[in-house]
C-alpha cells in the first residue's frame, strides 16, 4: 500500500485572462454529466402515480422503484474512480452518457416492475459516474480563485436537469390529459417522460468528445507535454508557468502507483480527510432535499392540489432551486464554502421543524390528508425556503468540497467512496420516505431537521475552508 504523506506548499500562478471562456466553456460541458444526473433522478416524478397504478405497486414497492436508480448510483460512483484513473476522465464520461441513453429506451418500454427496475438501475450507473467524474474534472482543469464557482456548474447542471424533467413531465401529462394516458404513437405519457433523456444523453456524448483530457491524469501517465499544452489552452499560461504548473502536480502524484481504494486506508484507519468527505455527502442526503424532487408532485396532491397544479408547483420549485443556485456560485469564491454551508444547516433546520409542525396539524391520511387553514400554505412556503436554504449552500458546496478537498494522490478514489456513500444516504432516505409518510409527515420532516441541525455542528468542528487553494496544496 501506498502510505500518504501531505504534499509540499506550492506556490500559485496567475491565470490569464486568455484561459477564462474557455476554461468556463469546458467545464460546462463536463458539467452537462450534472444535468443528466439531475434529469434522471426527477423525470421519475412526473410518472410515479401512473407506474404504480399501471403495475399495481404498494407503497413500499413503489418507493423501493423510484430508490432503485440508486442502487445503480452507488455502483456507478464506487467504479468510476478507477475507470477515470485507467481510462481518462473524457473516456468514462462517454461510458456515463452510453448507460443513460440505454437507460431510458429500456425504462420507457419496460412491461413490469423488475423490468422497470433493472432499466432504473442502468441509469443509476451513468448517474453515478457523472456524479464523480464531473466535479473532479473541473476541479483538476479550474484556476485556484474560481475553482468554487466552476465547481458550483455541477450543482446548477442538477438543477437544471431537474427543471427540464419536471417541465417535461408537466407538458407531457397536460398534451395527454394524464400521465397515464396514451400520447403520441400510441405510447402513454409517463413512457415518453422517460424516453426524452435520449437527447441530453446523445448531446453529452458528442460535447464531452470536444474537450481535453484532465492535465493531472496525463501527467500520472506521464504525458507531461500533453499535459502542459492543456494547461496552456484552457487556463492562457505561457510556457514557463506551464512547466511550474506539471512540476507542481508531479510533485504530489505517485507515479508508480495506482491509485486504489487501500490508499485511502493508513494503519488499517480511514484517512480523517475521506470521513470528512463521506459526512459532507451523508449530510447532504439526510436533510431530505431529494423527497422534495421525487415525491413533490404526490406530495401536493394529496394537500389538495389536481395532478395539474401538483407538477406546476415542482416545476416552480425547481426555478427557485436553479435561481439559488446561482447565488451561490457567485458567493462560494467571496465568503468561502464553510460559512454557505453553515447558513444553509442552520436555514434548513428552521423550514423543515416548520413543515414538521405543519404536517403534525393534518388530519386524515394518504389520499385523505389535508392540512386546516392557511397551515397548507405556510407548508407549501417553508418547503420553497427550505429549497432556498438547500440550493445556495449544501447542495453546490458539496460538489465544489468532494472535487477540491482530497489530495492528488488519492481524490479520485477518495471521491468515489464519498460519491458511493452519498448514494447510499439518498437511497436510505428515499425508500423510507413512504412508509414514514404513512406514519406521518410531521416524523419525516422532523427527523430532516435534526439531520439539518446535526450538520451545522459537523460544519463548525469538521469541516476546513478550501477557498484560494491550489489542488497541489490540499
Amino acid at each position: 500500500m501506498a502510505n500518504y504523506t501531505p504534499p509540499p506548499s506550492t506556490s500559485t500562478v496567475d491565470i490569464k485572462p486568455a484561459g477564462a471562456s474557455k476554461v468556463i466553456g469546458i467545464s460546462s460541458i463536463a458539467a452537462l454529466g450534472g444535468f443528466l444526473f439531475g434529469y434522471d433522478s426527477a423525470v421519475v416524478n412526473g410518472t410515479v402515480d401512473a407506474i404504480r397504478d399501471k403495475f399495481g405497486m404498494s407503497d413500499g414497492l413503489l418507493g423501493f422503484v423510484v430508490a432503485s436508480t440508486l442502487i445503480g448510483a452507488m455502483l456507478g460512483a464506487w467504479f468510476a474512480g478507477s475507470l477515470a484513473d485507467r481510462y481518462g476522465r473524457v473516456r468514462t464520461m462517454l461510458i456515463a452518457a452510453i448507460m443513460f441513453c440505454a437507460a431510458s429506451i429500456g425504462a420507457a418500454f419496460a412491461f413490469g416492475v423488475w423490468d422497470l427496475v433493472l432499466w432504473r438501475v442502468v441509469g443509476g450507473v451513468g448517474v453515478g459516474m457523472a456524479s464523480v467524474i464531473a466535479p473532479a474534472y473541473i476541479a483538476e482543469i479550474a484556476p485556484a480563485h474560481v475553482r468554487g464557482r466552476l465547481g458550483s456548474l455541477q450543482q446548477l447542471a442538477i438543477v437544471t436537469g431537474i427543471f427540464a424533467a419536471l417541465l417535461f413531465d408537466y407538458y407531457a401529462a397536460k398534451a395527454a390529459g394524464g400521465a397515464a394516458n396514451p400520447s403520441w404513437f400510441g405510447l402513454e405519457a409517463w413512457r415518453w417522460m422517460f424516453l426524452s433523456m435520449i437527447v441530453p444523453s446523445v448531446l453529452y456524448a458528442v460535447l464531452a468528445m470536444t474537450i481535453p483530457e484532465s492535465p493531472r491524469y496525463l501527467v500520472a501517465k506521464r504525458r507531461e507535454d500533453e499535459a502542459a499544452r492543456v494547461l496552456g489552452r484552457i487556463q492562457g499560461l505561457d510556457a514557463s508557468q506551464q512547466s511550474s504548473m506539471v512540476a507542481n502536480i508531479r510533485e504530489t502524484l505517485n507515479l508508480q502507483h495506482r491509485q486504489s481504494f487501500r490508499d485511502l486506508f493508513v494503519g488499517g484507519k480511514l484517512l480523517p480527510i475521506v470521513w470528512v468527505g463521506i459526512l459532507v455527502s451523508v449530510f447532504q442526503q439526510f436533510v431530505g432535499i431529494n423527497v422534495i424532487f421525487y415525491y413533490s408532485s404526490m406530495l401536493w396532491r394529496s394537500v389538495g392540489f389536481t395532478e395539474d397544479h401538483a407538477l406546476q408547483l415542482t416545476v416552480l420549485t425547481s426555478i427557485i432551486n436553479i435561481v439559488v443556485t446561482i447565488v451561490a456560485i457567485m458567493l462560494v469564491d467571496r465568503i468561502g464554502r464553510k460559512p454557505l454551508l453553515l447558513i444553509g444547516s442552520i436555514g434548513m433546520a428552521i423550514t423543515l421543524g416548520i413543515m414538521a409542525y405543519c404536517f403534525s396539524q393534518a388530519t386524515g391520511s394518504g389520499d385523505t390528508l389535508a392540512l386546516p387553514g392557511n397551515v397548507g400554505t405556510l407548508a407549501l412556503v417553508a418547503a420553497n425556503l427550505f429549497v432556498i436554504f438547500f440550493g445556495v449552500s449544501w447542495g453546490p458546496v458539496t460538489w465544489v468540497l468532494l472535487g477540491e478537498m482530497f489530495p492528488n494522490q488519492i481524490r479520485a478514489v477518495a471521491l468515489s467512496l464519498a460519491a458511493a456513500a452519498q448514494w447510499l444516504a439518498n437511497f436510505l432516505i428515499t425508500i423510507s420516505f413512504p412508509s414514514l409518510a404513512a406514519a406521518g409527515l410531521q416524523f419525516a420532516y422532523g427527523l430532516y431537521a435534526f439531520f439539518a441541525l446535526l450538520s451545522a455542528l459537523f460544519v463548525i468542528y469538521m469541516v476546513k475552508e478550501t477557498k484560494g487553494k491550489e489542488l497541489e496544496q490540499m
